[in-house]
């Protein structure tokens, strides 16, 4: 097996946490787990070297935003709403958390999970996301702010554009 293909498949666990956190999905998650490395795989000849990290969670997210967008054309499904009242503890806060990630926009989403889930720095997520680093900051401090907004009770403040 090439170095290549070593680091692709070191990297799977990593890719699946991603993308189940993205797509809130398991089974999504792992279809866009496996067309992604089949995306890398095929393409390892345009591989020109570098971090194969970064590379994969490009493909990753790519894919995602293909798979929304494809999403978005569709009528949208209401979802089941999980009213347990005798909950409590970390269960119900991990709701909360869920509950609070689910209303952040897709961009903010990700950024927040590479960053605080992934632990990659500002710069690889830029390069991933193909967006300027102070994006990636920009949109990280309004995703940090709605998640506590909403933890807390609180509806997110809206700002005024002139």
């Amino acid at each position: 097996m090439t170095a290549f293909r070593q680091s692709v498949e070191a990297m799977i666990p990593a890719l699946r946490r991603y993308a189940r956190a993205l797509a809130r999905d398991t089974d999504i998650a792992d279809d866009l787990v496996q067309d992604a490395l089949v995306r890398a795989l095929r393409s390892e000849r345009l591989f020109l070297g570098g971090d194969v990290r970064s590379w994969l969670y490009t493909i990753l997210t790519n894919l995602n935003k293909n798979r929304r967008r494809s999403l978005a054309r569709r009528p949208p499904l209401m979802p089941l709403l999980d009213n347990n009242a005798d909950a409590s503890g970390t269960e119900a806060e991990g709701r909360d958390i869920e509950r609070a990630l689910s209303t952040l926009v897709e961009e903010q989403r990700s950024v927040l999970l590479l960053v605080m889930l992934e632990g990659m720095s500002y710069r690889e997520v830029a390069d991933i996301q193909g967006v300027p680093i102070g994006t990636v900051m920009s949109r990280l401090a309004r995703a940090r702010a709605h998640v506590r907004a909403s933890i807390e009770g609180q509806r997110p403040a809206l700002r005024r554009v002139k």
